[in-house]
């Protein structure tokens, strides 16, 4: 279910097609489909994209969409990103209609696991992960058979009851499918299917002491819920064979079909759930929810909107390619949504003190400013104007090139919403640096007054000194430096059931490091300057547009009561366009 008026139907795509043949032809009577990650990190903008596909896609044939929270590890997986999935979900502006966890299916797995054994189809291996690894063989050269491969139906039937009794050990004895250790396929030579972990659950606590493997598990709950399309990105292509395999070698009831899509790539970002959460724990960032994160609670945080991020990944299509989209393209969505939601505001993030030394001493004026010119409903508000204002140490050059309009010595500029002021004095400091400009102003000369004595080529923005709001912005640059492509075997998921993978418990290997040699050290500068009067009762995700700085977002976990601190979401002005239909 979507909770948003007036979505966009998908465009033409293969799914699409899929699905409306097998509805024509009777093959299904009703679409569901399921988004089932994994509780084991936060969800990022590649998961924004896949929750999308299903739920869309389901919505439009009039189907149904279940979360399922797809919880086989409990060495990764944890109550926390349990809840920040569902907070994403919605977020992001979609309902499922069921909610369901894997672990919700744990005895019927293990009956399916029964049965597998009973048809000779499974075994109790007492190898070690590494010797399972190593006798697996390679894309050129066929698996060697497990020296347990042949033992009785009733010596595995004994075995995988006293694995679920906890008689051995972790690593000790994994139960393995028995398929063909020949196969061209790599995962169909007799993958894992359980293993053994004595750890705490999340959902089930100790009630169990073996886990299905991640590519048993997931086909056997597609069956259970009646999912009609399997919907996946592309690297698990290569295991529909062993989807297949489990649905029909366990004799489910139902046949769900396993269909794959490219998967979202952004320049300059990893999506790999290992990285980010290597970022986390070696603390380049301050939590998931970095603003610098990929992940949907850091661009929530950040000042993304989720019309922004729906409208991203509508424009990424579906195909069943690989790409890597310029992340100016996501940058110039949220651009186009803000700019009639944002009210437009004036900030100093490097402040100059101007004296206007013609202005009454202890007068203030308050005058008219637009609140968004391209949404004039957004209407009016009141600045304050004085002797003392500030603006922006960038704004005023000593010694100019040619072609600079702004402030300078005896040039003169328009204050935005106000004025024109001249600059007449520089005062310095013992160093030699500008602390202090003495300028004039001209009163016949008052924005919206219909002066037209003479023109100036510059505007600038200012603060008025007196009532102005100290504040902090965080200006965010990408944290990868140079253009991170995570490689396809970077992101592929492991050989299934592979217990040295991802999801692997005996033999777990340690995260690539090498990405970090590739953060930028400059991906957060913090400034402090002024805001506004009226900006002291910002509150958390409160958006604005900073006259020539961008957009900016007030940060939820630093923003204090009359002490806003704003990260910028995006500067004003790229060189993207979208490319024409």
């Amino acid at each position: 279910m979507i909770n948003v008026e007036n979505h966009p139907a998908t465009p033409s795509n293969f799914i699409k097609n899929i699905i409306a043949e097998d509805l024509k032809s009777g093959k299904v009577k009703h679409v569901v489909t399921r988004f089932p990650p994994e509780p084991n990190g936060y969800l990022h903008i590649g998961h924004a994209k896949a929750i999308w596909i299903n739920f869309a896609l389901a919505d439009e044939f009039g189907g149904r969409t279940h979360l399922r929270l797809d919880d086989t590890n409990p060495l990764k997986e944890d109550t926390e990103y349990v809840n920040s999935i569902k907070e994403d979900v919605k977020w992001l502006g979609y309902e499922w209609e069921e909610l369901r966890f894997a672990s919700d299916y744990f005895e019927e797995m293990y009956k399916r696991a029964v049965i597998l054994i009973q048809k000779g189809k499974a075994y109790v291996d007492d190898q070690s992960a590494d010797e399972i690894r190593m006798s697996r063989g390679t894309l050129t050269e066929p698996g060697q058979n497990s020296p347990y491969r042949n033992r009785s139906v009733e010596e595995n039937l004994d075995l995988f009851s006293d694995m679920r009794a906890g008689e051995f050990g972790n690593g000790e004895k994994v139960l393995r499918a028995k398929i063909d250790m020949s196969s061209p396929n790599i995962n169909l030579r007799d993958p894992v299917i359980y293993r053994i972990a004595h750890a705490h659950h999340h959902n089930t606590g100790d009630t169990w002491c073996i886990y299905p493997m991640y590519a048993f598990a997931h086909p056997l709950e597609d069956a259970i819920e009646g999912i009609t399309h399997s919907l996946c990105s592309l690297e698990f292509e290569d295991q529909r064979p062993f989807y297949d395999w489990v649905v029909a070698e366990c004799e489910m009831e139902a046949a769900p079909h396993q269909y794959e899509f490219g998967r979202l790539n952004l320049q300059q970002t990893v999506t790999s759930k290992r990285k980010l959460k290597l970022l986390v724990d070696e603390n380049i960032v301050d939590g998931w929810d970095d603003p610098r994160m990929p992940t949907i609670s850091g661009m929530r945080r950040l000042g993304f909107t989720p019309e922004a991020i729906r409208s991203f990944v509508y424009e990424t299509g579906i195909s069943k390619a690989y790409g890597t989209v310029d992340r100016q393209m996501l940058e110039h969505f949220i651009r186009e949504d803000l700019k009639l939601k944002a009210p437009r505001t004036m900030a100093v993030l490097d402040p100059l003190k101007v004296v206007i030394t013609n202005y009454p001493e202890g007068q203030v004026e308050w005058l008219d400013a637009e609140n968004n010119t391209e949404n004039p409903e957004m209407g009016v508000r009141q600045i304050p104007f004085s002797r003392e204002i500030y603006i922006e140490q960038e704004d005023f050059m000593e010694d100019p090139p040619s072609k600079y309009f702004r402030l300078f010595p005896g040039n003169e500029v328009r204050l935005k919403h106000a004025y024109f002021i001249k600059c007449n004095e520089v005062i310095k400091d013992e160093n030699g640096k500008v602390v202090e400009l003495h300028c004039t102003y001209d009163p016949e000369t008052k924005s919206g007054s219909g002066f037209t004595g003479r023109k100036v080529k510059g505007t600038i923005h200012w603060v008025e000194a007196s009532q102005a709001v100290p504040a902090e912005f965080r200006l965010y640059e990408p944290l990868i430096l140079e253009e991170e492509t995570e490689a396809e075997a970077e992101v592929q998921p492991q050989v299934a059931g592979d217990v040295t993978a991802e999801e692997g418990m005996q033999a777990e290997a340690s995260p690539e490091k090498s990405f970090l040699d590739h953060i930028n050290p400059n991906s957060l500068e913090i400034v402090h300057g002024f805001v506004e009067p009226e900006m002291k009762e910002a509150r958390p995700q409160d958006k604005f547009q900073f006259f020539r700085h961008g957009y900016f977002n007030v940060d939820s976990r630093y923003s204090k009561p009359g002490q806003p601190v704003f990260n910028r979401v995006v500067s004003l002005k790229s060189s993207f366009q979208l490319p024409k239909a």
